[in-house]
């Protein structure tokens, strides 16, 4: 038989799937999805070069974006030490040289991070709404503050080797919503964005490029133009 939930061929009176792990009933079976059916299986499009040519653009975006605010920052520095009589140069030279240095460093882990990461399939386990506080300043200053409250909604992923991956959002529950416990997902790399397996009972798809929210007629994203993984 197979899986009635991710398609996965099982035994004739497994409980359980091997693939997604959600229990089983062997006298209610389900007819797996035609090839090329739609909304049910990992997209193939996922090979478009738009993602490609997407991974490529963010990774050189953000190292541009990093070296400006570089440069905003060692100037900055420079002419605070040039102008205050609290610092002179070549300390707040320095300043800047390092911070603009941190600003080079972050960019560079985020691409490496974004170009060693791996494809794996895992399934939803669990989700979780919180109810958080945290303390904030005013106005950067740290004697003056105040409380926030705000709604964490977390959905939890485990990969087949038994990773544990969170996606949280504070205070937008669309996310949260469209993954349910059970659930068939890939995390494709580059994006480290995942993929649903069943969309066939959705009405919106969330872009695996640039992660806008699009409605599940849609072919390719309204923001990005990458095509929808479906």
């Amino acid at each position: 038989m197979v899986c009635r939930y991710c398609g996965a061929t099982l035994s004739d009176h497994a409980k359980f799937c091997k693939t997604c792990g959600r229990a089983q009933d062997p006298t209610n079976q389900a007819v797996q999805p035609a090839p090329g059916s739609g909304l049910v299986g990992f997209s193939a499009r996922i090979q478009d070069p738009a993602f490609k040519k997407y991974v490529k653009n963010s990774n050189r975006w953000a190292f541009i974006f990093s070296l400006i605010l570089a440069a905003v920052a060692i100037i900055g520095f420079f002419i605070y030490g040039e102008t205050s009589s609290e610092m002179e140069n070549p300390q707040a030279l320095f300043i800047g040289i390092g911070v603009g240095g941190m600003f080079v460093a972050i960019a560079f882990f985020q691409i490496l991070g974004r170009n060693s990461s791996k494809t794996w399939d895992g399934t939803v386990v669990d989700k979780k709404i919180e109810k958080k506080r945290r303390q904030k300043s005013v106005g950067g200053n740290d004697k003056e503050y105040y409380y926030e409250n705000y709604i964490l909604y977390t959905v939890l992923i485990r990969s087949e080797d038994g990773k544990k991956y969170k996606l949280s959002i504070e205070d937008s529950d669309t996310q949260y919503n469209y993954y349910q416990i059970g659930d068939r997902v890939r995390h494709h790399k580059g994006l480290n964005s995942y993929e649903k397996y069943d969309k066939s009972r959705d009405s919106i798809v969330f872009c695996n490029a640039c992660a806008s929210l699009n409605n599940i007629q849609d072919d390719c994203c309204f923001r990005c133009k990458c095509p929808l993984l479906k």
